[in-house]
C-alpha cells in the first residue's frame, strides 16, 4: 500500500474565486477598456440626471447646459485617462477638465451649483462601478473615484477662488475708475453701462468723503465696501492718496428727507480720523459727479469749521467752500440765500445788514431802522423761512453774512 501523501493539484476545484490569481494591473487594464466603452453613455447619464435633478440646471440656457454637458464629458474622459496611468500622481483637473468650458461660465453657475453638479457625476458613474469594473476590480475602481472626486473637488475651489480673485481685481479698477470720472466731470456717457458692470441698481445716490489716516488702504476700503453692502446698498469706493471717496446707491432704504445724512451715519466710523463730508443725493449714478465734487470739496474746506459734525453735509460748508475758492458754492449761496432775500424787497436785506452790524441786538437794529423791535422779530423769522438759516443763530449768521457780501459782489461784477 502507498502511504506517500496525495500532493494538491496546481489547479482551483471548480467554483473558486479566480480573481486573486490575477493580477491588478491586468484588472485595471479591462476595467479601463470597459470605462472607454462607457464613457460616452456615462457623460450622457450625467447630463440626463442633472436633468431630472437640479432645477437651476434646467432654467439655463441651452448654451450654457451644453458647456456644463461638455465639462461633464471631459471629467469622465480625464477621470479614465488618470485612472489607465495611476503613476501620474494627481491628476491635472484644472486644465483638463474646467480648461473646456469658458470662463464666464464661473458667473453662470455658482459655485454650490458646481458641488452639486459634481455629486450627480459622482452618484451616475458608482452607480454603474459593478458594471464598469472588471471582476475582481470593484473595490479598485471605488477607490480610483474617490480620490479623484476628491481631487474635482479642490479644483473647483481653485477655479472659483481664481475667478473671484480676478473679478475682484478688475472690479477694483473699475470702480476706481469710476468715481475718478465722476470727480473730474468726464466720460459720464458711459457711467450707467459701467456700474451696470458692477451690478449697481439702487438710487439715490450719496458721496462720502474721508481721509485715511493711518488706515491700511486696502482694510479700509474693504470695510467700507462690506459694511455697505450688509446694509444692502450699492457701493463704489475709490482711494486718491490719503482721500477714500466711496459712492453709495441707497435706495428706498430711508426716506428722501434724512437724506445724505442717515446713509452716510453708519460708514462715517469706519474712515480715518478728521472730517467726513457727504455729498448731496442725487438721482442715479450718472449725476453724482455733482455729490462727489461737492464732498471733495467740503473735506478741503472742512478745516475752517473745527467743530462741525461727522458726518457733515457739503451744503452745511457752503460758506467755508465759498471762501476757499469753491465757485459751485458761492452760486448756491447768492441762489439760495441772498436772491431770495432780494426778491422779498429790500427791508429784509437793510434789516439783516443792520442786525448783523449791530452784534445781533434787536434794540440796537430796531433804533437804527426807525422801527418797532418786534417788527425786526417779523423780519427775522421772515429771513429764516426764506433762507432756512435763523439769523440770530451762531452758525446761520455767519452763512448769512457770506451770501450776502457775495450777493452784492456779483450785482457788482454784473
Amino acid at each position: 500500500m502507498n502511504t506517500e501523501a496525495r500532493q494538491p493539484e496546481d489547479h482551483p476545484e471548480d467554483g473558486a474565486d479566480t480573481s486573486a490569481a490575477v493580477e491588478p494591473d491586468e484588472i485595471r487594464t479591462e476595467t479601463v477598456r470597459r470605462l472607454e466603452r462607457s464613457m460616452g453613455s456615462l457623460g450622457t447619464a450625467a447630463v440626463a440626471r442633472m436633468e431630472e435633478r437640479l432645477a437651476w440646471f434646467r432654467r439655463m440656457s441651452a448654451q450654457d447646459r451644453s458647456w456644463i454637458g461638455l465639462v461633464a464629458q471631459s471629467g469622465v474622459a480625464a477621470f479614465v485617462d488618470w485612472f489607465r496611468n495611476p503613476q501620474r500622481g494627481r491628476p491635472a483637473i484644472t486644465v483638463e477638465v474646467f480648461g473646456t468650458a469658458p470662463r464666464e461660465l464661473t458667473r453662470s453657475v455658482s459655485l454650490q451649483q458646481t458641488v452639486d453638479m459634481i455629486r450627480v457625476v459622482i452618484e451616475v458613474v458608482e452607480g454603474q462601478v459593478d458594471d464598469l469594473a472588471a471582476p475582481g476590480g470593484a473595490q479598485q475602481l471605488r477607490e480610483a473615484i474617490l480620490r479623484y472626486t476628491r481631487e474635482v473637488a479642490f479644483s473647483s475651489a481653485k477655479v472659483y477662488a481664481r475667478a473671484a480673485e480676478a473679478r475682484g481685481a478688475w472690479d477694483a479698477r473699475l470702480e476706481a475708475l469710476i468715481v475718478d470720472a465722476l470727480l473730474h466731470g468726464d466720460r459720464e456717457d458711459g457711467l450707467q453701462t459701467w456700474g451696470s458692470a458692477l451690478g449697481w441698481s439702487h438710487t439715490p445716490v450719496i458721496a462720502i468723503v474721508g481721509d485715511l489716516g493711518d488706515r491700511d488702504g486696502g482694510k479700509a476700503m474693504d470695510d467700507l465696501r462690506a459694511a455697505a453692502r450688509r446694509l444692502g446698498h450699492d457701493v463704489l469706493a475709490g482711494l486718491q492718496g490719503s482721500r477714500v471717496v466711496v459712492v453709495v446707491g441707497v435706495g428706498d432704504r430711508y426716506p428722501l428727507e434724512d437724506l445724505p445724512a442717515a446713509g452716510a451715519e453708519p460708514l462715517a466710523g469706519l474712515f480715518g480720523p478728521g472730517p467726513v463730508v457727504v455729498g448731496p443725493a442725487v438721482p442715479d449714478l450718472r449725476s453724482a459727479g455733482t455729490s462727489v465734487r461737492a464732498a471733495v470739496q467740503g473735506l478741503r474746506a472742512a478745516v475752517a469749521w473745527p467743530d462741525a459734525p461727522r458726518p457733515v453735509l457739503s451744503d452745511d460748508l457752503l460758506p467755508e467752500r465759498a471762501l476757499e475758492g469753491d465757485t459751485e458754492a458761492r452760486r448756491q449761496l447768492v441762489e439760495e440765500v441772498y436772491l431770495p432775500l432780494q426778491g422779498a424787497g429790500s427791508p429784509l436785506l437793510d434789516t439783516l445788514s443792520v442786525y448783523l452790524e449791530h452784534a445781533s441786538s434787536l434794540e440796537a437794529t430796531a433804533r437804527m431802522l426807525f422801527v418797532h423791535p418786534n417788527t425786526v422779530r417779523y423780519r427775522l423769522s421772515r429771513i429764516a423761512e426764506l433762507t432756512g438759516h435763523i439769523p440770530s443763530d451762531g452758525r446761520g449768521s455767519f452763512v448769512l453774512r457770506v451770501a450776502v457780501a457775495l450777493g452784492r459782489l456779483s450785482e457788482t461784477r454784473s
